[in-house]
């Protein structure tokens, strides 16, 4: 009886550890690093994976160069409230202004528009499902994604890794 437990017990949690690889989960609640996908050719800004890696964080470097996301609620951007700008952490290249910034309740910093030719989007079929990622439009860097659930007058939610962005303040 006590290998029959044993047994079963490994049979549950090898499901639930594939169960969790499938839909991105991980012990610290951040999904697990996806490859390293250029969206296009060229862009404005390139740097090599080690350039890349000795100027982020690791969080960021996870977010920007392996479409990673962050755990929700745990990004200070998320709570900021004054005016200013919100930039691509991998080049510095305002993608948000403030004035359009809103409160989602989904975690993440949330916008209904970009800035003028600040970001550019993909259909991303990960997890099973397809959504709208949103990068940055001149390093290429993840950012996050774009849902039809936001506020007037777009009607469009960017919800973005606050981890990807810097705030400047007005």
């Amino acid at each position: 009886m006590k290998t029959h437990l044993s047994r079963r017990r490994l049979l549950i949690g090898g499901s639930l550890a594939a169960t969790g690889a499938l839909f991105g989960l991980s012990a610290s609640g951040a999904s697990p690093p996806a490859p390293a996908a250029p969206r296009r050719s060229a862009y404005a800004f390139t740097l090599t994976e080690a350039q890349w890696q000795a100027r982020l964080t690791p969080a960021q470097y996870n977010v920007l160069r392996r479409a990673g996301t962050e755990r929700p609620y745990s990004s200070p951007l998320n709570r900021e409230h004054r005016h200013g700008t919100f930039a691509c952490a991998g080049c510095a290249l305002p993608v948000f202004s403030s004035n359009t910034k809103f409160e989602s309740g989904t975690g993440w910093p949330s916008f209904w528009a970009p800035l003028a030719d600040a970001v550019d989007e993909d259909r991303d079929t990960t997890l099973g499902m397809a959504r709208t990622e949103v990068h940055c439009h001149r390093c290429g860097g993840h950012l996050g994604h774009v849902f039809e659930d936001g506020p007037r007058p777009t009607g469009l939610r960017y919800c973005m890794n606050g981890v990807a962005m810097t705030f400047t303040p007005a």
